[in-house]
Formats: C-alpha cells, structure tokens, sequence
C-alpha cells in the first residue's frame, strides 16, 4: 500500500472545497460587485466647483431652472452656460473659478461635466414620468441642497427601484413638493410618517400611478 486509505477521500473533499470556494467568490461578485456597493459614494472632481448646496440650498433655487427638461423628458438636462450668465453676468462675473462658464457662453463649447448617476444601457429610465407622479429628486439623488459637490448616495440597483415600485405610497408626494427636497407631511417624524402611509395611498389612488413589475418595464 503506497498511500493511506484515507487518501481515497481526497479528491472529494478538493471537489467540495473547490465547490464551496467558488460558490463564495459567485456570492461575493454578486453582491459587492453591483451599484450598491461600487457606485454609491461615487463624487467625481467637476470642471467648475458648483455647489448645490448655495444654490439649491441656501438661495433656494429649483432645481427645474438648470434641469428644465426634467417635466418633459426620459433624461434630466444639465444646464447650457448661458443658463448661469443669467445669473454670473452680474454675480461674481470676474470670479477666476467662472472662466470655464464664461468661455462657454462666448464659443458655444459644452462644458464638460462628469455625469455621476447613470443607470446601464439596458435600463430605461424616464424621468417625466416619476416627477409628474409626485416622485421627489430626493428619492434617487438624496439632499442635493446640502451638498457642496454631489455624489451618488442611492444605489440605483434593482432592488432599489423595485421596493419603489412595489410600494410608490412609501415616497410619493404632491407634484408641487418634489424640488422641495426637505419637505414633510408632518415636523414630527412618527406622524409624518402616518400621513404618508394615508395621503400616499390616496395619492397613488387618485392619480392611477400604475407601480409596473415586468421586466419590460425598465427593461426594452
């Protein structure tokens, strides 16, 4: 006898570690390799410094004056340079941190921003639709208002968008909430909450919000 008997189990205790590491990699990839974990967070440098924070937050401008196709198309716009001229041809019209603006606005060259929230090509995501049914851009991009530089903070996985879908009286609101990203039923976070679970179902009621589960849904 060359080897021990035990030897025997050998092969099938290397199959079944071999198994079990394997179907731990798959796991792991499948899991942290997805938007949850290698998208949110995301903050890439901008050419400009913009900062929602002051402008969205502090002077209280809607976010439909820069992303003004957001009512009427799939994709939310970013903002041509003459856009900010009507502002920054009075305000801060000098400042060095504009130059890129105000050659824009002279030579017609886009600025070129860096697009942080996208979803894959074989997804298809329309925005009118979500924003004329009461579906806040904080919902998906979080407080935007309080961000100096804006990073990605919702996953945009699909597990997200379907726990939207398969309760939309959890986040809808009125259509004349939804660039008011602080906004609440209720100061009090217990009651607020109640009258979202109310109103939201009256809403989704009301304005035939049609919460679609198929795959070809977002996929087509």
């Amino acid at each position: 006898m060359i080897f021990p008997k035990w030897t025997n189990w050998l092969p099938l205790a290397l199959g079944i570690g071999a198994a079990l590491v394997g179907g731990g990699v798959a796991a792991g990839v499948t899991i942290y390799l997805t938007p949850k974990y290698t998208r949110a967070g995301y903050q890439p440098v901008q050419p400009v410094p913009f900062s929602h924070r002051i402008h969205a937050g502090q002077l209280g401008v809607d976010c439909r004056y820069c992303h003004n196709g957001v009512e009427k198309s799939w994709f939310a716009n970013l903002p041509g340079a003459s856009t900010c001229m009507n502002c920054h041809n009075q305000v801060l019209k000098d400042d060095p941190r504009l130059q890129l603006v105000r050659d824009s606005a002279e030579t017609g060259k886009p600025i070129p921003w860096v697009q942080i929230h996208k979803v894959p090509d074989y997804v298809y995501f329309n925005h009118e639709v979500h924003v004329r049914r009461g579906m806040s851009c904080v919902e998906c991009h979080g407080r935007v208002d309080q961000m100096d530089e804006v990073r990605e903070v919702k996953s945009f996985s699909m597990s997200f968008c379907l726990d939207c879908h398969r309760n939309p009286a959890a986040n809808i609101r009125p259509v004349d909430k939804i660039t008011n990203l602080g906004w609440q039923w209720s100061t009090n976070a217990v009651e607020a909450q109640k009258l979202q679970e109310a109103n939201g179902k009256k809403l989704v009621h009301d304005w035939k919000v049609e919460s679609l589960q198929s795959c070809s849904a977002c996929h087509r």
